[in-house]
């Protein structure tokens, strides 16, 4: 089997500008810190979110244990202790975790699974109105995340 390798996803990324340190000043020693202004036009602080439970509510873990029709104790005890995980890192493409999804090897519905997951992302109570206050008052923002591609 190849091997997938998958970063992390991250939205909105931009390189960040090195600017030259700034120069002693009269009255400071040599080698001093001074402070230093962001590049023209960029509002510091640079605010990164993770988006799992942070920015989007994470279906795994009412949704999907409703999918399968068990508690997610049961969820925890039956499915496959690492195949998700290898998911989540490109390790495997999700053929072979449905394949691996649980222990015993049964089969899964795994475009209903997908179904299930992208019907349960919805933004976290306050946080898209947050996110455009934020544009609004020109933040530079970016997200990432671990989750699978869907």
């Amino acid at each position: 089997m190849a091997s997938l390798s998958r970063p992390p996803v991250i939205a909105s990324f931009s390189p960040l500008k090195r600017t030259p340190k700034p120069m002693a000043t009269a009255g400071r020693p040599s080698g001093a810190c001074a402070p230093s202004s962001p590049p023209v036009g960029r509002k510091l602080p640079v605010l990164l979110f993770d988006i799992m439970d942070t920015v989007v509510r994470d279906p795994f873990y009412e949704d999907v244990p409703a999918f399968f029709r068990m508690p997610m104790k049961d969820l925890l005890e039956q499915k496959h202790p690492t195949a998700w995980m290898e998911f989540e890192k490109g390790l495997i493409d999700e053929m072979e975790l449905a394949r691996r999804f649980f222990k015993d090897g049964r089969p899964i519905d795994l475009e209903g699974l997908k179904e299930c997951m992208k019907i349960g992302y919805s933004y976290v109570d306050g946080v898209e109105d947050l996110l455009q206050d934020l544009r609004r008052n020109n933040y530079e923002m970016h997200a990432f995340t671990n989750y699978p591609i869907w």
